[in-house]
């Protein structure tokens, strides 16, 4: 019995051993990985606090290993430095709301018809490139095919093409489908197909669940939904052109609300102010604001950004084709028909819901006719100042708070232990938000793309 008991003990010590062999192996090549150095800009952290000037960021991997200043944070001898002189570091931006199967085409009939092959090996990569290098490293994509949009989101996951990080909605949830849509909407019919419509998305790997003309279903269709996707861990966002809509997806206890404001009705009744009051705290709202200021501004001040070059530069040939083709004459196109009218109630009730208090985050509802991937984030967070929103507020809308809906304590600020999403622009954010039209450099997940 005593022998047995010494032989269990050498075991327990050589087992102990190797555990400490192999942890210390292991911290050998983490500390043995090149660090990446930026060095000497303005840092705005995410947090919302004062910048920090003459910043130092270290990064091993693809985390963040310390920050400090220039003179009391030491640079490891054989760093890799990118000096960032003159310059403003930020976290990479998230945009909440984006749709990487189009890119900008102004005849959605005609997108849906002729490219529906083309999405998952060409459009998309497109699209999530142009994102990345304009300084988004996070994005919701709200609305896509569930095979495409899961292979390209794994795809950049894996490294195999550049793009942000993507937290797929895969299809729309909705009572009435057009069949040149089915494809990436999918219908509810009942409670119990609603629920197991969610769970199919789950069990296939989307990261969120989107429904969109939610006040045509019944309550019990929608509490279904939000409730088999809070079982799951997922949040659920819903469209709110519409008074009733928002009222429909508060009762049923949705996450986030898309599109406020593009309904034509001058603002919103007290009763539904009422109820986003009450749900404050825990509610995000994505705006998607910009996509109808760029309509005015783009027609009657500046077509000429129609023939921005990176169109002709990051788009096949064929494809440029089509979607210059498609913008030439956007004031008779369907999709622009009530623009007009909705563009003189936006600012009203983009402030309605800033009274509320709840959690403003940036989406752009990129790819829409006119609205590219390539310059459609800054000039979200333009809109938000234009009408009102501090600026330091608005950054914290693309980095910090979006962060906190996907749950993800790891992203939305530059700090240690944080992924190293990291992007260095021309010019203050604080004072004009064009600055950040102006990347320098790009680092996603500790890789420098840019």
């Amino acid at each position: 019995m005593r022998r047995a008991g010494f032989r269990g003990a050498t075991l327990l010590l050589i087992l102990v051993g190797l555990l400490f062999a192999v942890g210390a192996a292991v911290a050998q090549r983490a500390d043995s990985e090149p660090v990446l150095a930026l060095v000497g800009g303005r840092l705005i952290d995410g947090y919302g606090g004062p910048p920090l000037e003459n910043s130092v960021i270290l990064v091993r991997g693809n985390r963040i290993e310390a920050v400090g200043r220039e003179g009391e944070l030491e640079i490891p001898e054989g760093a890799r430095v990118i000096s960032t002189d003159g310059y403003t570091v930020l976290p990479g931006l998230m945009d909440m709301h984006v749709h990487l199967m189009i890119l900008g085409h102004a005849d959605y009939d005609y997108w849906f018809r002729e490219y529906r092959d083309r999405w998952r090996d060409v459009i998309m990569p497109i699209s999530a490139r142009e994102l990345l290098l304009a300084g988004v490293t996070t994005v919701r994509d709200m609305g896509a095919p569930l095979e495409d949009i899961l292979a390209v989101r794994d795809r950049i996951a894996r490294g195999e093409i550049p793009g942000p990080r993507v937290f797929a909605s895969g299809p729309f949830l909705q009572k009435r489908v057009r069949p040149l849509e089915g494809a990436f909407r999918w219908t509810v019919n009942g409670p119990e197909d609603a629920r197991a419509k969610t769970q199919r998305l789950i069990d296939a790997g989307v990261d969120l669940i989107k429904v969109i003309d939610q006040d045509r279903m019944t309550l019990e269709e929608l509490q279904a939904i939000v409730e088999t996707a809070h079982a799951a861990g997922l949040h659920v966002t819903a469209h709110a052109h519409r008074a009733e809509e928002i009222r429909q997806a508060l009762r049923a206890g949705v996450d986030s609300l898309e599109h406020t404001g593009l309904a034509t009705q001058p603002g919103y009744p007290e009763d539904v102010l009422a109820m986003l009051r009450e749900r404050s705290a825990s509610l995000y709202w994505c705006p998607t604001i910009e996509g109808l200021y760029l309509y005015p501004y783009t027609v009657d001040e500046f077509p000429e950004r129609l023939d921005d070059p990176r169109l002709q530069q990051d788009l096949p040939p064929d494809i440029y084709e089509d979607v210059r083709r498609s913008l030439e004459n956007p004031e008779r196109m369907p999709y622009f028909q009530l623009v007009r009218r909705r563009v003189p109630t936006l600012a009203h009730k983009f402030d309605q819901m800033r009274s509320t208090g709840v959690t403003l985050i940036t989406g752009t509802d990129s790819g829409i006719p006119m609205n590219f991937h390539f310059d459609s984030t800054w000039r979200e967070l333009d809109a938000f100042v234009r009408l009102g929103v501090d600026p330091m507020a608005a950054i914290q809308a693309a980095t910090f708070w979006p962060a906190r809906l996907l749950g993800r304590d790891d992203l939305g600020a530059v700090a240690p232990g944080k992924l190293a999403d990291i992007i260095v622009v021309d010019g203050d954010p604080l004072r004009s938000m064009e600055a950040l039209r102006h990347v320098v450099h790009v680092v996603k997940d500790g890789v420098v793309y840019k």
